[in-house]
C-alpha cells in the first residue's frame, strides 16, 4: 500500500492574470486531499471517494484495459466519465499505469463546494502514483495555470510563474504580523473554473504593463508589515482585475459598508474572499455567511 496527500490552495493574487505570465502568490491549506492505493490481486481497479464528513461519493469498479466502468453504486454518469478521462490520460503518458489490479480510496479534509482544490490535489495525487508530470496531466484533463498544482507539491506559501509543463515555482516565507486580522469567507457558491478559464481566453488580454503591474503586487504583498499598506495592495488589485473584467470589485458590489477591505480570490464571484480587519467576523455572520474562517484556521503556517 502506498499514500499520498496534497493540501488545498488559496490564490492570493493573479486570478485571470496569472493565465498570462504574471507572477502569483498562492498559499497552501491546512486541509487538502489524501489517496490510499493498495494493489489487488482481481484484475480490475475497485475505487472509493469520500467527503469531509466520510461519505461516499463516488463508488465504482473499473476495468483494467480501457477503464470501462463494470459497477457504480451512487455515482453520477460525469463523474465516472471523468476519471476514466483522467485515468486514460495518465495511461497516455505512462502505458504500464495501472497493468495490475488496485483498491483506490480517496478522502478530501475540505467541504468540495469550497473550492480549494478537489480537482488540483486529485490530479497531484495520481500524477505522484504514476510518476508523471502533473501539470501535464492537469493541462489535459482540467486546464488552467498551474499554481494550483505547484502548491499541492510544494506545500508551501509560494510565487508561481507559468511555464507550459516547467514554471517558475519559488517557495517563500509568509507570517504577517497582522494574520490575526486575516480572514476567508465562503460566498455560499461555488464557481466553475474551467468556464471562468474558458470565459477569461475569450475576453481582452491583458497587457504587458498590466501583467507587471500584478507581478509587482504579488511580490509587494509578501514583504508588507503593516495592515494598511497590506491594504492598499488589496484595492490596487482589485482595481487592476476589475478593469481586466470590466467587473465591479466585490466590496464595492456587496459589503460597501465593511470598514476593512475585501479582495476576491480565484474566479470572481464565488468561493472565497479575503477580509481584513478585526470586526471581519462579526460582520460577516450578521450578513448570514456561515463559513468564516481565521487565517490561523485555515492557512498551512510554515
Amino acid at each position: 500500500m502506498v499514500e499520498f496527500y496534497s493540501p488545498g490552495k488559496l490564490l492570493i493574487t493573479a486570478e485571470y492574470f496569472v493565465l498570462s505570465g504574471a507572477k502569483a502568490f498562492a498559499l497552501p491549506t491546512q486541509q487538502g486531499q489524501s489517496m490510499r492505493v493498495t494493489p489487488i490481486e482481481e484484475g480490475v481497479i475497485r475505487w472509493k471517494s469520500h467527503t469531509d464528513t466520510e461519505d461516499v461519493w463516488m463508488d465504482l469498479m473499473l476495468s483494467l484495459d480501457n477503464f470501462e466502468c463494470i459497477s457504480s453504486r451512487n455515482t453520477a454518469l460525469p463523474l465516472i466519465q471523468k476519471l476514466q478521462d483522467i485515468l486514460k490520460c495518465v495511461r497516455t503518458m505512462e502505458p504500464k499505469f495501472c497493468s495490475t489490479g488496485f483498491e483506490v480510496s480517496t478522502a478530501l479534509d475540505f467541504d468540495r463546494n469550497w473550492g480549494l482544490g478537489s480537482s488540483s490535489t486529485f490530479i497531484h495525487n495520481i500524477a505522484q502514483w504514476a510518476s508523471v508530470n502533473p501539470y501535464e496531466l492537469l493541462d489535459l484533463t482540467f486546464g488552467g495555470s498551474g499554481y494550483d498544482v505547484a502548491v499541492a507539491h510544494a506545500k508551501s506559501a509560494l510565487f508561481f510563474t507559468r511555464n507550459q509543463y516547467a514554471p517558475l515555482v519559488e517557495p517563500i516565507r509568509f507570517d504577517p504580523p497582522f494574520k490575526d486580522q486575516l480572514c476567508f469567507v465562503y460566498l455560499n457558491q461555488k464557481q466553475d473554473s474551467q468556464k471562468e478559464v474558458a470565459a477569461f481566453y475569450k475576453g481582452r488580454n491583458p497587457s504587458p504593463k498590466e501583467i507587471d503591474q500584478i507581478s509587482k503586487i504579488s511580490v509587494a504583498i509578501t514583504k508588507t508589515m503593516t495592515l494598511d499598506a497590506f491594504n492598499e495592495l488589496l484595492v490596487a488589485h482589485e482595481k487592476l482585475v476589475g478593469l481586466l473584467l470590466e467587473q465591479t470589485p466585490i466590496k464595492e458590489l456587496l459589503f460597501s459598508d465593511f470598514e476593512g477591505e475585501i479582495k476576491s480570490l480565484g474566479a470572481w464571484g464565488g468561493d472565497f474572499i479575503l477580509a481584513t480587519g478585526n470586526s471581519s467576523i462579526h460582520y460577516f455572520k450578521e450578513k448570514g455567511y456561515a463559513t468564516i474562517l481565521p487565517y490561523a484556521d485555515i492557512v498551512s503556517i510554515q
